[in-house]
């Protein structure tokens, strides 16, 4: 229990519903729409569209997601991919031929076909019980209407330089970052959503709104085409898992990167990390050392579903012992190879919880912060700019080729526990999604905090061969973890972002919400 004397936030508790997430607008539409009479799946589907307006630089229309979803009165899990491939007439080849060593950033080559409507409307026709137009209308309402700018949001807004072309007349007001406070509208996307709430799929994947998206590529100087975009379809899976602690953890399966989160907790199961000060340096450099040998482990074999090696070896507790063997107290691995992705920390999540038991873990992306930096000329949607995430080795798993889905960052999770689902969550942040899964699920197990103060917790992360520390760490921590030659500095900003709620035994919800960001949960 936190100390009542000292700022900081209770977790929220409710028994008929309950949503965590990074804007309260957003909480509140999904909230509103279980009072209604919609489900988790409805609500989670009103209350991420919102995202994309409440935080417009972390994601939107035009960009992919993946959810995960416990059916009501059962327990098993069920993974929808909504993320989009690469444009059919685009390969590494040609990317090669011209010089280039990895897929450009921010160019028109990162831009993969949008994934994420195609999902929203196969969830709503087969989980959801509103009509689309019902779901979308709070959105289109605030879209017309106008959304505060909060405070987080105005400051990641800020630290975005790469808005280019009309994405500046749509994204910036009067040439000038929004300010909290400020009204964001999007009228452009709110006549999306009315298309997509008449017409479904169609509304978006076809006619004036795919026209729009696909003449705006290619008058960009992409090769992406209708046919490309008619043929965007989201896929059912069966997660990947992994025990820990007499728990499992439920991760979304490739293209997704949650097998690291699976890869690092059997790691990390071979240390008492109960033992450990929570925020000491031997915790510290056993998750650094275990994330470094997990990642490597993504980047060598994680790619699109139909290209991934050797997941089986990467779950196999035998794999996990051999390189928990190379872990020393003392000693620094080098670290792991690096992808073409740069640090990056956009991303929106949100989870759900309905009376009858359903939840949904969602995560909804355009990748870097207003993805590309593009944007369609009539409606303004954010072009994503995932393609960066695939690489140009020849013959690697994760080779771009047109058709094959990147390997992404994003991933939701659930925790289940003697065969039950407890608790449907997600951390935020890139590259650092599978290490602030593995920190959650260790600050609760291993050290026995309590839902809101296992995200509270300082987070730490290792990539590009530094360590970078939360504030909130101790001076000793960063001392001791230099001594033992990791080379180590303060974040410049939060790391990441969780949402969480757990499911207790009785039927009371318990909803935690990270004070990283703007949002908060709300049940009732």
């Amino acid at each position: 229990m936190r100390n009542f004397q000292f700022p900081g936030r209770s977790a929220v508790f409710a028994t008929s519903g309950m949503c965590a997430t990074s804007h309260p607008l957003a909480a509140k539409t999904a909230i509103d729409i279980l009072q209604r009479g919609g489900n988790a799946a409805d609500a989670a589907l009103a209350g991420a569209v919102m995202l994309g307006l409440c935080e417009p630089h972390m994601t939107g229309l035009a960009g992919d997601c993946f959810v995960l979803l416990k059916p009501a009165g059962k327990e098993d899990v069920i993974a929808l991919n909504g993320s989009g491939r690469a444009p059919a007439a685009l390969s590494a080849a040609a990317l090669r031929a011209q010089g280039k060593t990895t897929v450009p950033l921010y160019g028109i080559e990162a831009v993969t076909l949008p994934g994420a409507v195609d999902a929203f409307c196969q969830l709503n026709a087969d989980w959801g019980q509103m009509s689309l137009s019902d779901i979308l209308a709070p959105a289109i309402g605030y879209a017309e209407k106008g959304v505060p700018v909060g405070p987080r949001s105005s400051a990641d807004w800020a630290r975005i330089t790469h808005l280019q072309g009309v994405a500046r007349d749509f994204y910036l007001i009067a040439g000038q970052v929004p300010q909290t406070g400020t009204l964001f509208r999007a009228p452009g996307q709110a006549e999306v959503l009315r298309r997509i709430a008449a017409e479904g799929r169609a509304g978006f994947y076809e006619g004036e709104v795919a026209e729009d998206l696909i003449d705006s590529l290619n008058a960009l100087g992409g090769c992406h085409s209708l046919d490309d975009l008619a043929a965007t379809r989201c896929t059912y899976s069966d997660p990947v898992s992994s025990l820990y602690k007499g728990h499992e953890l439920v991760e979304h399966a490739p293209n997704g990167q949650g097998a690291t989160a699976n890869l690092m907790l059997n790691i990390l199961s071979h240390f008492d990390l109960a033992a450990l000060d929570p925020l000491g340096a031997a915790r510290a450099h056993l998750e650094i050392e275990a994330s470094k040998l997990a990642y490597d482990a993504r980047n060598r074999f994680l790619a699109d579903p139909d290209h991934t090696r050797r997941l089986d070896h990467m779950l196999a507790p035998d794999s996990a012992a051999k390189l928990a063997a190379l872990i020393y107290p003392g000693r620094v691995c080098s670290d792991p190879t690096a992808l073409s992705e740069e640090v990056h920390r956009d991303t929106v999540y949100l989870t759900v919880v309905d009376s009858t038991g359903m939840a949904v873990s969602l995560i909804y992306s355009l990748f870097h912060g207003f993805g590309s930096g593009l944007a369609s000329q009539r409606f303004g949607l954010l072009f994503q700019n995932r393609g960066a995430g695939f690489n140009l080795t020849e013959g690697h798993p994760n080779e771009l080729n047109g058709g094959k889905r990147p390997m992404h960052t994003i991933i939701p999770a659930m925790l289940r526990k003697n065969g039950r689902v407890i608790l449907p969550f997600g951390v935020m942040g890139g590259a650092y999604q599978p290490a602030g899964h593995a920190r959650f699920v260790t600050n609760i197990l291993d050290h026995g905090m309590d839902l809101q103060t296992a995200i509270d917790s300082p987070r730490l992360f290792a990539e590009q061969g530094v360590v970078t520390l939360e504030q909130a760490y101790p001076d000793t921590t960063l001392s001791a973890l230099e001594g033992l030659g990791h080379k180590v500095q303060r974040a410049e900003t939060p790391i990441g972002g969780a949402q969480a709620i757990l499911m207790h035994d009785a039927g009371v919800l318990e909803g935690a919400s990270d004070p990283r960001k703007d949002g908060c949960a709300i049940g009732y």
